[in-house]
């Protein structure tokens, strides 16, 4: 099944896709791998999801807000680049999770991003190497991530 009938099959609904807020690119195609920018979790109105995981955000708020950063992204590859089709894979996440020091379960929140990814590409092809780390991010998002995809032409 391709790509985009899985999603209509899903029935996912994609927030707006954000435009860049510094000096980068969202989508870079280079040779057959397509890198995305790190991105935030968009709301469908385009409000961002915001606060700190073991503060004001517990883990299960901090991976749906991981879920949504997956939503916004594919919204950015489809409104970017074009051909959801064409991805093959999932290559290497980075997902950086805005928590507290004493918070520990940084993969956890970062699977709700990699979930998402499997119900869309499929269990091999969704799931690729992955860190998941926490630090401070810009504007008090709850979740960046950045991923690399492999093309298939």
């Amino acid at each position: 099944m391709k790509n985009s009938e899985t999603i209509k099959k899903l029935g996912l609904v994609f927030p707006p896709s954000p435009k860049p807020l510094g000096v980068y690119r969202p989508t870079l195609v280079v040779d057959r791998f397509l890198y995305v920018s790190g991105h935030g979790p968009v709301n469908n109105d385009g409000s961002l999801i915001q606060g700190k995981v073991g503060a004001n955000l517990d883990r299960e708020e901090g991976k749906a807000a991981a879920r949504q950063v997956g939503l916004t992204m594919l919204s950015t590859i489809i409104n970017n680049y074009g051909n959801i089709d064409n991805i093959k894979r999932v290559v290497k996440v980075l997902g950086m999770v805005n928590a507290t020091p004493e918070f520990k379960w940084h993969p956890f929140v970062i699977n709700g991003f990699s979930e998402l990814m499997v119900e869309v590409f499929g269990e091999e092809m969704g799931i690729g190497v992955r860190s998941a780390v926490g630090m401070s991010l810009p504007q008090n998002i709850a979740v960046e991530i950045e991923a690399h995809f492999e093309l298939k032409h």
